[in-house]
């Protein structure tokens, strides 16, 4: 019976869909993406007894801004509090559910020594992220597109996400120097066997149905609802035993070369192609992401958030390395890919660094305050 009214109401959702809405793109002010015009960023659409938040910035991709994360936080909160809607949904415009933070306007801002406005933005964006994973109704994320990062955060922490054919997931921060935030530590850590440090760690991508068969989404559709799909045979998700082998290790190091043996005894593809990604990515932010992952297993999505919350002011005040400003640099901004990690290898990432990135904040800067006594965290 549970499965029936999950998949109504997932079908009562998709028929809203299907007058299709054009929207204009809105032009990308990269220096002014976290104060965007309140009313445009996110679109609502209205149908009886439902609401649907529609994020509308198609040109870079439905990248997440303050005022972003502040009116879905608004709206949220007003329609969980109205008697006559029953579920709501959240959708993106064009191409693209969410890539994730805008993090060319981060660079900026930090480079301009505008931490303030920064902190403000991981502030409203892991409160909406909270709203959204202890939501009193359901909700339902339409991941059609690209799904990346911040724009997984705002989504699996609620009760449907619905992958199509045209998904594409990821959690790339370790190639820009940053770690998986938004709440990864929590989702990530809870996929089958070690596939969530497989994916913090890597960047790599899944698409639609391989986010049905690792659980990341519980519905898939195309024409038709609900049909059934598998993933073809070159999914990361036909080697979960080799995937365990390797990076079910305790440190980055000994899942490198648990990799080089794998690779030198096998010569498979796929153990080549992960060592290259993991080659790819800052030194620092392996080390920091792995423990990061590690310690989601055992915390709840508040504690997570809250950890996540002071890595992320860690990670953008360049007190231990300018990875991230150099990592969004060389692949966004420059887009000469060729980052110059600092330290540039794991040998050179020390323990007191990756401590740091945990370590609780000043007096003077206050820790992530979440609304637990109101609303406690039931994942």
């Amino acid at each position: 019976m549970q499965n029936f009214k999950s998949a109504s109401l997932i079908r009562r959702c998709f028929r809203s869909y299907r007058s299709i809405f054009h929207y204009s793109s809105l032009s990308s002010h990269s220096n002014d993406a976290l104060g965007d015009d309140v009313d445009s960023v996110v679109l609502v659409e209205g149908k009886a007894s439902s609401r649907t938040a529609i994020l509308n910035r198609p040109s870079v991709l439905n990248a997440l801004s303050t005022t972003m994360g502040a009116r879905l936080h608004k709206l949220y909160k007003c329609w969980e509090d109205d008697p006559d809607i029953g579920f709501v949904a959240l959708k993106g415009s064009g191409r693209a559910f969410c890539a994730g933070g805008d993090v060319v306007t981060l660079y900026h801002l930090i480079n301009e020594g505008n931490l303030e406005d920064c902190k403000e933005f991981f502030r409203t964006l892991y409160n909406f992220i909270y709203l959204l994973g202890t939501y009193l109704k359901p909700h339902v994320a339409i991941l059609n597109g690209i799904t990346m990062g911040g724009g997984a955060g705002v989504s699996i922490p609620g009760t449907f996400r619905v992958a199509t054919d045209k998904t594409v997931f990821a959690t790339p921060e370790t190639l820009i120097g940053f770690h998986p935030d938004a709440g990864a530590s929590f989702y990530l850590s809870h996929l089958p066997g070690y596939l969530g440090e497989y994916l913090a760690l890597t960047g790599d991508k899944l698409k639609g149905a391989e986010l049905i068969g690792c659980g990341l989404a519980t519905h898939y559709s195309l024409s038709a609802f609900g049909d059934l799909v598998y993933p073809d045979r070159t999914s990361v998700l036909h080697r979960i035993e080799t995937l365990d082998k390797c990076f079910g290790h305790g440190t980055v190091e000994e899942i490198m070369d648990a990799l080089e043996s794998e690779a030198a005894r096998t010569h498979d593809a796929w153990c080549i192609s992960t060592l290259k990604k993991l080659k790819d990515a800052s030194p620092l932010s392996l080390k920091v992401s792995l423990r990061s992952i590690r310690e989601g297993r055992f915390q709840t999505l508040d504690q997570c958030l809250v950890r996540e919350y002071r890595m992320s002011l860690q990670g953008i005040s360049k007190q231990i390395s300018e990875d991230f400003c150099e990592g969004v640099r060389a692949r966004v901004v420059d887009k000469d890919f060729a980052p110059k990690w600092n330290p540039p290898s794991l040998e050179q990432v020390s323990k007191d660094m990756v401590d740091q990135y945990f370590s609780s904040l000043s007096e003077q800067e206050p820790e992530l305050e979440l609304p637990t006594k109101q609303r406690e965290a039931f994942m």
